[in-house]
């Protein structure tokens, strides 16, 4: 009676803690050393994970990177589906030490005989109608939606915290297209992007773009006008249910 009633409690704190670290949280420090020069951001919703990362002052992107993670007590997994800094680690697992301590994320290994040490500071985890990890699966043409199946190829858009990043890559040949990011607001149909970091065009950081999106069927139906200005209506699915690797 003991062991039944001790495995589901377990289970429990593991699933607690995983759900814990979901949000937006921003890189303080590395190794020891502040990091204050840069800016790292890094979203975890729906056991998915992606980060951007740019240079203050110039808005020089830098990198990007995420995939799917695992959480199992303190022991932290990360497998990449992208990553522009590493792209030999793709569709690797990489196995981290993690502390949850309040509002401070503790990431630690050895690698390679050194050891590494990040501390991530949570800067929110607020939800709203489109808090989720989606994946692009239709787009309006001529009046036409087109049907997308996402596979190695897709686009990636992860909302959590009030900050939201998308990604366009191949997971398979490791192809990287583009990423931006930044905060953003949904709510009462509208949807706005204010633009943090831009892997295709530093320039544009600072903008903000303004959409109408509506829900239908567990679908977020988005529409408006893209960075250049061109008319878009996009549909994008749940990744977990729309996403099945081949």
């Amino acid at each position: 009676m003991k062991v039944t009633m001790i495995l589901p409690l377990l289970f429990l704190s593991i699933l607690l803690h995983a759900q814990d670290i979901e949000g937006a949280w921003k890189l303080t420090h590395r190794n020891g050393q502040p990091v204050d020069k840069e800016e790292h951001v890094k979203i975890y919703q729906d056991g998915y994970f992606s980060y951007g990362a740019k240079e203050l002052g110039s808005n020089k992107f830098l990198s990007a990177g995420g995939g799917e993670y695992t959480i199992d007590g303190n022991e932290y997994v990360e497998v990449m589906d992208f990553n522009t800094a590493q792209p030999e680690g793709i569709g690797k697992s990489h196995s981290y030490h993690l502390d949850l301590k309040g509002e401070k994320l503790i990431i630690s290994a050895s690698q390679q005989g050194r050891d590494m040490i990040e501390i991530w500071e949570k800067l929110s985890d607020r939800e709203d109608d489109l808090t989720g990890n989606w994946v692009i699966t239709g787009r309006r043409v001529d009046g036409k939606v087109n049907q997308m199946t996402p596979g190695a190829r897709r686009t990636v858009k992860i909302l959590g915290g009030g900050r939201f990043q998308w990604i366009a890559f191949n997971s398979e040949t490791k192809e990287f297209s583009g990423t931006g990011g930044g905060t953003y607001s949904a709510s009462n149909g509208i949807y706005k992007e204010n633009i943090k970091f831009f892997s295709r065009d530093d320039s544009r950081v600072g903008a903000t773009l303004e959409f109408e999106y509506e829900l239908k069927d567990g679908q977020w139906h988005h529409s408006g006008k893209s960075s250049k200005g061109d008319p878009i209506y996009e549909i994008w699915s749940k990744y977990k249910e729309a996403y099945n690797p081949k």
